[in-house]
């Protein structure tokens, strides 16, 4: 007879073995594409001022409208609290087709495949439209930095309204899309790639209040961002125009907040779980620190517009199309390599150390032998320095198809296979999803009073813990490894397994705890 120990061990042994087997047939979610997707097209998520029909000399003030998102979710899941990711396009907060760019909306093709991509793995994925517009063709080169970072600032305050919004509906609309509130992310792509790295890291007004983002408009030197102008970080106060500020109205609304019982310093925030971005740069290294979430960042190191280490950011499309050294010039910035330097320094990254060597491919040693050390760093090399982006693709009947003739969505969705396994093993860690072979910390079944029962079986058996330890996920696997069994998001210390068509012989149950994986043998006759 085998002693508790023993059998114990055996079960742990049998475990890691069919963990490792099954890393090589079994589908995991999170990791794989394994649901049908549906959308749902223009939700409204909040409302706040737009200064474009000012610039298009259509009004003479800012003008309220809706903001809008396509929600992408899986179909076929049984999961009622998925994690989400809320993707910002690119487009240089200019509206597209005038920003002379191939995308700018959030029906970009490429936008479209990375939230498409996302559901199929079994989370919500929004594509998050954000409010636009400053003149890039302004006399004045100070009056169009001035805009492009207020721009900018609205991006960041649309995005946490976003954050709210989705909070808002898991805890106040009935959770139509079994969100889980507490497993928000960023995406964000090129000029998206600016907005998310500001919200993953401007924890206060004060922060914004540097040297860099000062200017004088005449009336001495001031912050291009003032928080009774432009409302607060978060979106959830007035801004109203005063005297002295350029081209809009005394008086003007600025800002209207949106979802303030949501806002920061109630149970329910504007903070997010990771970051992700593809290009795109930091406005100053100095916001991160030991507070920013985990972040990974996919960046080609010849980026002829956001730099990858440190430098000026530049604006493509507003300058000489022939000369892209002509390019409007903002101010420094801090690229993927400095960002990733600096989590790195404090900690931040290192849960992405334990990526365990039986997880699916993430090509993390491709990534390795590029990224001197920086956990996070994905540098995409493609020898062509003019090929900031080559995950992008657009339609062939793409307005500006004259200006980025190649459209090429094979070499794209090539890429994305890459950035999706090596950002996919990360946000398990990083949100703490139930992904198979990764979060895998074993415990004894005695530490959670976990017993099954009735075993041997015929009909069902039923796991049981105790109260306080309830039961998350329940994976169950036959002993060649596969998979036959899951349900996600229990959280009762009591679950029952059907036997349904299963055949007799032995099993094993993986269930998911608060504190770690423990393991059962079970038996149907």
């Amino acid at each position: 007879m085998y002693s508790m120990k023993k059998l114990n061990f055996l079960l742990l042994t049998v475990t890691l073995s069919l963990t490792v087997s099954s890393a090589l047939q079994a589908q995991s979610p999170y990791l794989e594409a394994l649901y049908d997707v549906q959308v749902t097209s223009n939700r409204v998520y909040g409302a706040n001022a737009t200064i474009l029909p000012v610039l298009a000399q259509q009004s003479m003030e800012a003008i309220r409208r809706p903001l809008i998102m396509d929600i992408y979710e899986p179909v076929g899941d049984n999961n009622d609290s998925r994690p989400v990711m809320l993707v910002f396009h690119t487009g240089n907060f200019l509206p597209f087709p005038s920003n002379n760019s191939y995308g700018g909306t959030i029906r970009d093709s490429t936008v479209v495949e990375l939230c498409t991509r996302l559901a199929q793995r079994g989370y919500v994925a929004a594509a998050v439209d954000y409010r636009l517009g400053w003149n890039p063709i302004d006399p004045s080169q100070d009056i169009r930095k001035f805009f492009l970072i207020n721009a900018a600032y609205r991006g960041v305050q649309d995005a946490r309204t976003a954050v709210r919004y989705m909070r808002k509906l898991a805890v106040d609309e009935g959770n139509p899309f079994n969100i889980d509130p507490d497993k928000i992310g960023l995406w964000g792509l090129g000029t998206g790639g600016y907005i998310t790295a500001a919200v993953a890291t401007i924890d206060s007004y004060q922060e914004i209040v540097i040297p860099k983002f000062l200017i004088d408009l005449g009336a001495g030197t001031v912050p291009m961002v003032l928080e009774p102008i432009n409302g607060n970080i978060f979106g959830t106060s007035v801004g109203i125009v005063l005297p002295g500020y350029p081209v809009l109205p005394v008086g003007d609304t600025l800002c209207y907040p949106n979802h303030v019982n949501y806002a920061d310093g109630s149970p329910i925030s504007s903070d997010i779980s990771m970051v992700v971005n593809n290009g795109g740069a930091l406005g100053d290294i100095s916001w991160i620190d030991e507070n920013t979430v985990p972040w990974v960042s996919f960046h080609t190191p010849l980026d002829p517009a956001a730099p990858y280490t440190n430098g000026v950011l530049t604006v493509p499309g507003t300058g000489d199309p022939m000369d892209p050294s002509d390019d409007f010039a903002v101010v420094d910035v801090s690229g993927s390599y400095d960002i990733q330097a600096r989590l790195n320094e404090l900690g931040v990254n290192d849960i992405f150390s334990n990526v365990p060597p039986w997880a699916p491919e993430d090509y993390s040693d491709v990534a390795n032998s590029r990224n001197d050390g920086l956990e996070g760093l994905f540098p995409l090399i493609t020898g062509d320095p003019e090929d900031s982006a080559p995950w992008d693709f657009w339609a062939e009947d793409n307005p500006n198809i004259a200006l980025h003739p190649d459209p090429d969505p094979v070499r794209a969705r090539m890429y994305w296979d890459t950035i999706m396994a090596y950002a996919g093993v990360r946000a398990c860690i990083a949100m703490d999803l139930p992904c198979l072979f990764v979060n895998t910390k074993y415990i004894d079944a005695a530490e959670v009073s976990l017993q099954v029962a009735p075993n041997p079986a015929t009909d069902y058996v039923q796991l049981q813990s105790s109260a306080e330890h309830p039961i998350k996920d329940v994976y169950l696997f036959d002993m060649t490894g596969r998979m036959v069994h899951t349900d996600f998001n229990v959280k009762d210390h009591t679950y029952q397994i059907n036997r349904g068509n299963l055949s007799k012989g032995m099993y094993v149950a993986k269930v998911r705890f608060e504190k770690g994986w423990a393991v059962q043998k079970l038996v149907f006759e």
